[in-house]
């Protein structure tokens, strides 16, 4: 008896179906039966299903003479079920890596419950995914298993099918069957969840549903969408039927007039002429079922009052009157941005006739992000070196909360900021400014770049178009024109600055402020920085920080971290960090060893915090390459990347560390002890003397003294790198470990190595 029967039933999706069945039998987790059912599909879906059954012995493949539709097609599949668990997967979605594992190690957790519910992630043709906005209520935290009044919030997660796991047992006891017709989900969710007497969450993402550019059937115009209420009909006598539920009638009375309200408000699925016989059955499902009890969101009172009146024309009306105030008030909203915005610009004008205030220093960096970057360590440095100068940040609200208090908080495109901008002595970004800026004489601008450069930049970028993406190059060089001075971290940025971005600035080849700090820290403030972030004592943190890829519109994931740590054993711990261009984490399925950080402040920080960096070809290689720590290089796209990019070298020919081309690379240079061994250690040694030369802790000082001071000479002397001592990681001052047993990526045969 296998483990789980998974069950597809399959109907006009032969471009989809291949996908779909590969991510079943492709599972980590093999004990499984998969049950295709071909609804008499007209395409090449039952030559497609008998093509697996012949190659896969897991797959029964079942033909029906006729189209049934796609519940009693699931019916068919489920009284062929011989598994422990049922899984129920449309046959144009799929399931994720290991999600099947990843299920029987909850279900085992969990005291094989009736019910786990499981999370699932909207994918689109652009390769976009995007998560179940409600994932919160499938927290693991508390008691599991639990029943459904414990966890009532499950309720808000989508009501379908294919998001859990069903106990077969319990299935069979209870009598569940799916109806026919449209929305044939909603009379089995419901009295599935009610009726269960053990529930369990997983939260994790196991399925990707699709969103096909013309929808679902469920979005298409058909009368089919009034089998909505005989499928509300059946889940009310199921409760008549149980009167042990009946409490449950308020919440379901709630949900019902909501789902009546969607359908009729989404346009396009109710053939023309039928919106007012709906909104009546509606009225009639609502008297019918009302049970007053359960509050009704004040966002959602008009809603319901649409269906309890039940009037076609009423709806007309109260709709074009809500137009017409949504024009009214957006065009109300457009006419006080343009004469605000109106208001500012004459406030700079004037402002730009006012005497400039040589005490004053405004920065920023990132585009509107928080304290931090050589911005940030130059603001302090500015504090410290030079008092008499007072301070100013311009960042997004959401960031404030990163600025110094003793330094000024602006805000992007007000009165202040643009004050700041006119009026302050000092200009600091690692980016450029607002283009309206007007640089006035007397006025010091100190771009400070953030990374030593590896991929192509500036004028470099003109025929890179993937990259420049419809640049101006002309608007950059007058933003460059602006620059006094540009900071540079060896002679490699040096050269490439002066080319890329041409102009009369003067370079300061002085080091990166921002990696002052790997100097100054001491380990009692690194064990601070990992007790704060959750890492354990005695672990190995490595920080996974990806770049971003200029050839691909979404966030490129290539490493499947939960493997990675399978392999690697219980010691290690990884903190992922989401380039700052991407608004999604690396990963949703966060817990003890596997840590999001892509909104920590502070990227100095995590470095400080981690015992190793996995990298591709982000520059923060660069900068971490100063703390004299392992580095491992993660390429396996590096011809792509480079195609659409652009390199100043091929990182693979002098690397910081040791070299990775796929995820089994990875695992084995970690598992054999390579990441840090003598041959790593060499390669970072040759990568810090071309790199590293002028990071010695006393970057910011320097740049102080000179741009401010006016000190020319007499400038603190650089530290030979033989000389510099940047902070140890936890893991360099621990006491050896005992030997460690890591399976191979490649076999079963373990590995002994001393971490």
């Amino acid at each position: 008896m296998p483990r789980f029967s998974v069950i597809v039933p399959a109907y006009k999706v032969q471009a989809y179906l291949h996908e779909c069945l590969e991510s079943v039998l492709g599972q980590s987790y093999p004990d499984l039966e998969l049950i295709a059912v071909d609804d008499c599909s007209p395409d090449a879906c039952g030559a497609i299903i008998d093509e697996f059954a012949a190659r896969d012995a897991r797959v029964h493949a079942l033909h029906l003479a006729e189209n049934v539709g796609l519940g009693r097609a699931r019916n068919a599949g489920l009284a062929h079920a011989t598994g422990d668990y049922l899984i129920f997967l449309d046959s144009d979605d799929s399931l994720t890596p290991d999600a099947l594992r990843a299920i029987a190690d909850r279900l085992k957790e969990t005291s094989e419950p009736d019910v786990l519910v499981y999370d699932y992630a909207r994918t689109y043709w652009s390769g976009e995914a995007v998560r179940n906005q409600f994932a919160a209520q499938l927290t693991e935290e508390g008691p599991a298993p639990f029943r459904l009044a414990d966890r009532p919030g499950l309720l808000r997660v989508l009501m379908v099918v294919w998001n859990k796991a069903y106990r077969r047992e319990f299935v069979e006891r209870e009598g569940f069957t799916f109806p026919a017709g449209y929305y044939e989900d909603t009379p089995w969710t419901y009295p599935v969840l009610m009726s269960a007497e053990s529930i369990a969450t997983l939260d994790r993402v196991c399925v990707h549903y699709r969103q096909r550019r013309h929808g679902s059937i469920l979005g298409t115009s058909s009368r089919g969408h009034f089998d909505l209420f005989e499928q509300y009909d059946r889940v009310f006598a199921h409760i008549d039927g149980h009167p042990e539920l009946a409490h449950w009638r308020p919440v379901l009375f709630r949900r019902m007039v909501d789902h009546f309200s969607t359908v009729f408000l989404k346009r396009g699925r109710l053939p023309r002429g039928s919106r007012a016989e709906f909104l009546r059955k509606a009225r009639a499902h609502y008297r019918r079922y009302r049970a007053p009890g359960h509050p009704v969101p004040p966002r959602t009172r008009v809603r319901h009052a649409l269906v309890r009146l039940g009037t076609h024309r009423t709806y007309r009306l109260l709709s074009l009157a809500s137009r017409v105030c949504r024009r009214a008030l957006r065009q109300t909203k457009a006419l006080l941005r343009t004469i605000r915005g109106a208001a500012l610009q004459l406030h700079y004008r004037v402002q730009l006739r006012l005497p400039l205030r040589a005490d004053r220093a405004v920065f920023s960096s990132y585009w509107g992000r928080g304290h931090g970057c050589n911005p940030g360590a130059l603001e302090s440095a500015f504090r410290a070196y030079a008092p008499h100068i007072r301070t100013a940040w311009i960042a997004l609200p959401e960031h404030h909360h990163t600025i110094p208090a003793a330094t000024r908080r602006l805000r992007p495109g007000t009165a202040a900021y643009w004050t700041a901008l006119a009026r302050s002595k000092y200009l600091v970004n690692n980016v450029n400014f607002d283009r309206r800026l007007v640089k006035r004489p007397g006025q010091i601008m100190v771009q400070t770049q953030h990374g030593t450069p590896l991929k192509h930049m500036g004028l470099d970028l003109q025929d890179r178009p993937a990259a420049a993406r419809g640049t101006d190059f002309a608007e950059l060089l007058r933003n460059v024109d602006k620059w006094d001075y540009c900071l540079s971290a060896n002679r490699h940025s040096t050269l490439v600055w002066e080319r890329v971005f041409p102009s009369s600035y003067t370079t300061l080849e002085y080091g990166f402020p921002r990696n002052d700090v790997f100097q100054r820290t001491t380990s009692a403030d690194v064990a601070r920085l990992r007790e704060s972030l959750g890492i354990p004592a005695d672990a190995i943190a490595v920080l996974y920080a990806p770049t971003y890829r200029d050839y691909r519109r979404t966030q490129r994931r290539t490493l499947d971290l939960e493997r990675v740590l399978r392999r690697l054993g219980p010691r290690f711990v990884v903190l992922t960090r989401a380039h700052h261009s991407y608004e999604a984490p690396l990963t949703r399925a966060a817990g003890d060893r596997l840590i999001d950080v892509s909104d920590h402040p502070s990227i100095e920080s995590l470095c400080l915090a981690s015992d190793a960096l996995v990298t591709d070809y982000s520059s923060l290689m660069f900068d971490y390459a100063g703390l004299d720590r392992p580095i491992v290089i993660h390429a396996d796209d590096w011809e792509a990347y480079e195609a659409a990019r652009g390199t100043y070298f091929d990182l693979r020919d002098f690397p910081p560390g040791a070299v990775a081309r796929s995820e089994d690379e990875l695992i084995d240079i970690f598992a054999t002890g390579h990441w840090r061994g003598s041959r790593s250690t060499q390669l970072r040694s040759a990568f810090r003397e071309r790199f590293c030369p002028y990071d010695d802790g006393r970057a910011a000082e320097r740049v102080v003294r000179r741009v401010v001071l006016g000190e020319s000479a007499g400038l603190p002397p650089f530290i030979p790198l033989a000389d510099r001592h940047p902070v140890p990681s936890a893991a360099a001052v621990r006491p050896s470990a005992p030997l460690a047993t890591v399976p191979a990526p490649g076999g079963p045969v373990p590995l002994t190595e001393t971490l």
